[in-house]
């Protein structure tokens, strides 16, 4: 009798979903799983020789690492992606910032989307969708044709967590000097080196924070830009620009503005460009109305 094959993985052969390939990566990825060891099949017989088995089998049992959400049994949300993703967490494999990050971001979609609980809009091609791009066309496709598909889906999928951990690990690098501005200022965060400040700003509980706005450089130049009341309501702003700034560049905006370094003001007066960050500091001061 063959045991469990340490390190492999069964799932379903045939057509494939964003949910059990987006399971497979996460195992690949966080290296609990070879390559050469994954199982396309229905077989219960090669399926009871797997360490771990995805969207397939009939059981939802983590600590056998059996991994199906299709039984009458289950009656969670989840799809075999979100199972994946919660049992990393709770093997403390990922801590709880990259959980909340992976499922925000795209996992929370993918198990919905599987379920039937929720459809993209019309017109919208989501991350499942984009996935499911990757099934053969032809409804007659071989077996060896699906699984070649499936691989690679796989990779496609592996490199898409490849960089949105790295995006994690920056805003998370990011978040101490976000935080030390904000301790120092009020009215207005001044940072002298590009960087994602509007995830962290409000993972910090920026939404409590009296900033009204942000400068920083942009590209050669600097940016003076408004602070969302929220990270939800990110196209909005506290407090706009100056309405005789809106849609103006150049000549016209120092004109307005009396600011020789004038370059640019967004018509949705939430952004505005000047040459220098004493340009930007002049600007600010404008819009506050301070002399």
């Amino acid at each position: 009798m063959i045991g469990i094959v340490p390190r492999s993985f069964g799932v379903h052969d045939g057509t494939f979903h964003a949910d059990d390939v987006t399971a497979c990566a996460l195992l690949l990825y966080f290296e609990l799983i070879d390559r050469d060891k994954i199982n396309r099949t229905r077989s219960y017989a090669r399926l009871d020789t797997c360490e771990f088995v995805c969207d397939v089998g009939g059981v939802y049992d983590p600590i056998k690492k059996r991994f199906d959400h299709h039984q009458s049994s289950y009656d969670g949300s989840l799809s075999s992606a979100g199972m994946i993703c919660q049992y990393l967490f709770d093997e403390k494999i990922i801590n709880e910032g990259l959980f909340e990050y992976l499922k925000e971001r795209f996992i929370h979609g993918v198990d919905e989307v599987d379920n039937g609980i929720r459809f993209p809009p019309h017109g919208h091609a989501d991350f499942s969708a984009v996935v499911a791009s990757f099934i053969p066309i032809s409804y007659d496709a071989t077996n060896e044709e699906l699984d070649k598909a499936f691989f690679e889906a796989v990779d496609f999928v592996f490199v898409f967590l490849q960089k949105m951990i790295k995006k994690f690990d920056y805003l998370e690098n990011c978040k101490e000097m976000v935080s030390q501005v904000m301790h120092v200022m009020k009215e207005c965060l001044i940072f002298d080196k590009k960087m994602p400040w509007l995830e962290p700003f409000f993972a910090l509980g920026g939404e409590e924070h009296p900033a009204e706005f942000v400068i920083m450089p942009s590209g050669s130049h600097w940016k003076l830009r408004g602070v969302p009341p929220s990270y939800e309501k990110r196209m909005e702003v506290r407090k706009p620009l100056p309405e005789s700034w809106a849609g103006k560049i150049n000549d016209d905006l120092k004109k307005e503005s009396k600011i020789d370094g004038a370059i640019f003001c967004h018509k949705g007066r939430f952004i505005s460009v000047w040459k220098t960050k004493e340009d930007a500091l002049k600007a600010l001061k404008h819009v506050l109305g301070e002399k």
